[in-house]
């Protein structure tokens, strides 16, 4: 760092101290400016005081009045960062001051407005010289930025470094000229670094920009940051032209201008007869104090009304008058321009959007949480409840994000003292929150902070598979055991026979006592006695029962075997039918650690084991207690005189059928288990969220029993993060809003469970369960159809040989008796192939002599052959 004292001292001989040789260039320029403006009224000469970081006021104070007591004329001050108790000196002697900015401030401050109008809150600057960093530390000591990364240049190892700042700045600025940020920009395109071009600045520090390749920023919206030419045109002297030369130097240029404006100001004051040099002593004298106000009235008339120079902050600079331009995908375009007047104008039409904050946010695999998903181009994105929750947040607080997947671990837990996953990211500052399905624990609240939670219904319960129903379409049938339908269609031939052999047999019934029944009876036949033994089964019943007593207690035993089969059908079939809806066998985590048929297991090192490794400790941590409290001598052991153990150990139990059950890696494998044991015979223990998420999209899986060991769900920041209070409102907004309740429909609800089959307890039977009744009755139908068909068949083919015998003539033949022709006629309608029912009814006896046969009235069929034949022997003779 150098620091310059610039005295006129027409007396004192020149005297030039060098602190450093960054400043040895502007040494030179005001030995040339000050030749260049000699006159014979006025010259400058100077001396110089150089100040070094190690100098203490009191020696730089010294030596200031050593020069202050010759004659001197103005203190002016080049240094970076300013005298100020120099300032305070020249002030308390009325010696006049002035500060000369003559570093790369003009620029800096064009950035500064720009990324302020942006609210960019910190910014990482980059430069191609390292002569620029003391320029800039003391330009912007006092800039509104919270946050300022400064790097004198850029390889591998500095992009490496700064790709780990964390938060990752709002902002990033190459500061160069144009050869060298093409350069410095292709190299942080090389590395990586610019992921985010929107946050990118490119300030150029000559009027060469236009000979930047812009090409490299088309697509991609990043800021150019340059100065207009009229501030070039505005310091060349000559206006022969106005593009801005190749060798133009703004802090050079503007050196001259300044120099030259405070030689005509002193001109002035020689002109109006003042003194304008004298010798001042630092404890006694004081310098002319109308000389030092008219020197200030002038030069600040001189700095309103120029269009070159401006004064900021009680120092001279250039006045600026600045573009922004901004990529977009085919050029870039002005955006923006900037002069110290009106500041930051948008240009008609255009927009400027806010720097939005960047955060870091780390996430973990938890279904339903926070899962990948596939897009159709293969890309893996994060979605889920939490993905859900960070978008929100990042629209209502207005910030940007990315997800952060820990390289090491899940959600976190410590190893060797030292906490990975999550929760390792977020306590060495890799990210700046964490949302996933993270637990709060006192453990991890020791070493980051957490938001108040925003699911606080999660804890560990129970899934199961559904028992699987066995369906068939005859399973009524299965109801009974196959000697049991057997013995019921024996049963029913039985009675069949048995009411036919009564009711022939009987001398009471309708047959054989014609007298008691004038009226037409049913006659029990074998065919007659079989369909009323299987009518008997139907609601409509077997019709008209026996006459005789012996028939009708036959009837009655068998209505009663009817009664109790039917009964005792229906009340098995409902009962089977139920049983395939009964629920789990075990119904919370006591039933289950009390039986032995159903394995269960969790994941392993997971939470849950965790827990019932905890918990087992704890159970062996009271016995062991309850065991010193009663064996103790000196303890009453009359008040703990229990017949048992007052704790049940039941989670040391369940420990042990988890190892034997071997726990699986991961929930997916859990899930695959459960749903491969179709007998219901499997359990598996983990979370309750997941179990629940699980459970909508599998219809064969069921959760068992209440949620226990309930914890919260939270969002974690780091230990004192600035941003953890604005996370705090944002969630409660959205629990006022009811927002979580939304997405707990979006993941829970909106699922599969509108497809699977209807499995409540109100259900009625399936079709599955009693296809084969509609079968059956489909069977009859068509059985009955067929039936029909082969009756019409029968009554056609009848029909058709009564017609042909209606149509034949009975002729007597002159060489045979009546006898021969009548029997060659009777040949034609022999009774057996013409006679359907219970009587002898020829189709066409009309043919034949109504006085030699008349059909008996009533015949039974075994008698009706023997009539009938008896009959013709008595008209024809033997």
């Amino acid at each position: 760092m150098v620091d310059r004292r610039l005295f006129n001292s027409p007396v004192t001989p020149p005297r030039v101290l060098l602190r450093e040789d960054d400043q040895s260039e502007i040494i030179d320029w005001i030995e040339n400016a000050l030749g260049d403006l000699k006159t014979p009224q006025i010259s400058f000469e100077y001396s110089t005081i150089q100040v070094a970081d190690k100098d203490e006021d009191d020696t730089i104070r010294s030596e200031v009045c050593g020069v202050l007591s010759n004659n001197i004329s103005l203190i002016l001050d080049i240094t970076w960062s300013g005298m100020s108790n120099i300032e305070a000196l020249s002030k308390k002697l009325n010696v006049p001051y002035l500060r000369l900015d003559l570093s790369l401030n003009p620029f800096l401050v064009l950035l500064d407005e720009y990324l302020d109008f942006r609210n960019s809150t910190d910014v990482v600057l980059i430069f191609e010289d390292k002569t620029y960093l003391d320029q800039l530390l003391f330009s912007w000591i006092d800039t509104k930025r919270m946050r300022l990364v400064v790097s004198e240049k850029l390889d591998s190892t500095v992009a490496k470094k700064l790709k780990k700042i964390r938060p990752i700045p709002n902002s990033f600025a190459l500061v160069a000229d144009t050869p060298n940020m093409i350069q410095l920009f292709r190299k942080a395109s090389d590395e990586g670094l610019v992921s985010l071009p929107e946050r990118w600045n490119l300030v150029f520090t000559d009027f060469e920009h236009k000979n930047f390749d812009r090409t490299l920023i088309y697509g991609k919206p990043i800021n150019l940051l340059t100065l207009d030419e009229k501030v070039c045109c505005s310091l060349i002297t000559t206006t022969s032209s106005f593009t801005c030369p190749r060798t133009f130097n703004l802090q050079k240029k503007f050196l001259e201008g300044i120099l030259e404006e405070i030689q005509q100001v002193f001109l002035k004051l020689k002109n109006e007869g003042y003194q304008v040099s004298d010798s001042v002593e630092c404890e006694e004298g004081f310098f002319n104090q109308d000389l030092s106000r008219k020197f200030d009235k002038l030069i600040h008339d001189v700095l309103k009304n120029s269009d070159r120079f401006f004064e900021d902050r009680g120092m001279i600079r250039v006045k600026i008058r600045g573009n922004v331009e901004v990529g977009t995908k085919m050029s870039s375009e002005v955006v923006a321009s900037f002069n110290d007047d009106d500041g930051i104008r948008i240009a008609a039409g255009k927009t400027v959007k806010s720097v939005r904050p960047y955060y870091r946010i780390g996430i973990t695999h938890a279904l339903p949480w926070s899962y990948k998903e596939a897009d159709d181009d293969g890309n893996y994105f994060w979605t889920g409840y939490c993905v859900d929750f960070a978008y929100k947040l990042a629209h209502d607080m207005q910030f940007d994000f990315e997800f952060v997947e820990p390289i090491e671990g899940t959600f976190g837990e410590k190893v060797n003292g030292k906490w990975n996953g999550v929760v390792g990211d977020l306590y060495r500052g890799e990210t700046d929150m964490a949302i996933t399905a993270l637990i709060m624990t006192a453990d991890r609240e020791e070493v980051i902070d957490f938001i108040p939670p925003y699911y606080e219904q999660t804890g560990i319960s129970i899934v199961m598979r559904k028992p699987d129903r066995k369906t068939s379409l005859f399973k009524f049938m299965t109801v009974l055991k196959l000697e049991v339908w057997l013995s019921i269609v024996g049963a029913l031939i039985v009675t069949g026979f048995m009411l036919w052999f009564v009711d022939k047999y009987s001398p009471y019934s309708a047959r054989n006592n014609k007298k008691a029944y004038p009226y037409p009876c049913r006659e029990f036949t074998l065919k007659e006695s079989f369909w009323f033994a299987l009518t008997s089964f139907t609601p409509q019943g077997g019709g008209e029962a026996p006459k005789s007593l012996s028939g009708r207690t036959l009837v009655a035993a068998y209505w009663l075997f009817v009664v109790l089969m039917l009964a005792t059908f229906t009340a098995n079939l409902a009962a089977f039918l139920t049983v395939e809806r009964m629920q789990t066998p075990v119904q919370s985590l006591e039933q289950l650690s009390r039986q032995s048929r159903i394995n269960y297991t969790v994941v392993k090192e997971s939470d849950t084991h965790k827990y019932f490794i905890n918990m087992k400790h704890a159970e062996d941590t009271l016995y062991r207690m309850w065991k010193e409290l009663t064996l103790n001598s000196s303890t009453d052991d009359s008040q703990y005189r229990v017949w048992d153990y007052p704790i049940r150990e039941q989670y040391g139990h369940i420990l042990i059928a988890i190892n034997d059950s071997n726990p699986v890696s991961n929930a997916s494998e859990g899930f695959r288990l459960v749903n491969e044991h179709m007998d219901g015979d499997f359990a598996f223990i983990h979370d309750s969220s997941e179990i629940k998420y699980e459970i909508s999209r599998n219809c064969n899986l069921t959760e068992v029993g209440e949620v226990f060991a309930e914890k919260p769900y939270a969002v974690a920041v780091q230990q004192g993060s600035h941003i953890q209070d604005d996370l705090s409102r944002a969630i409660l907004n959205l629990q006022t809003n009811r927002f979580f309740e939304v997405l707990q429909a979006k993941y829970w609800n909106h699922s599969m469970k509108g497809d699977c089959p209807n499995a409540d307890d109100n259900e009625g039977i399936t079709l599955e369960s009693l296809g084969g009744v509609f079968i059956a009755t489909l069977f009859g139908l068509v059985l009955a159809m067929l039936t029909l068909v082969g009756e019409v068949i029968y009554y056609r083919n009848k029909r058709k040989k009564s017609e042909e015998v209606k149509s034949l003539q009975i002729k007597p033949s002159p060489n045979n008796t009546n006898k021969e022709t009548f029997n060659n006629n009777i040949k034609l309608i022999h009774p057996e192939t013409i006679t359907i029912g219970k009587e002898f009814k020829p189709l066409n006896y009309n043919i034949l002599d109504s006085d030699l046969i008349k059909p008996p009235k009533m015949l039974y069929p075994r008698s009706r052959n023997r009539v009938h034949q008896s009959n013709l022997k008595n008209i024809i003779g033997e």
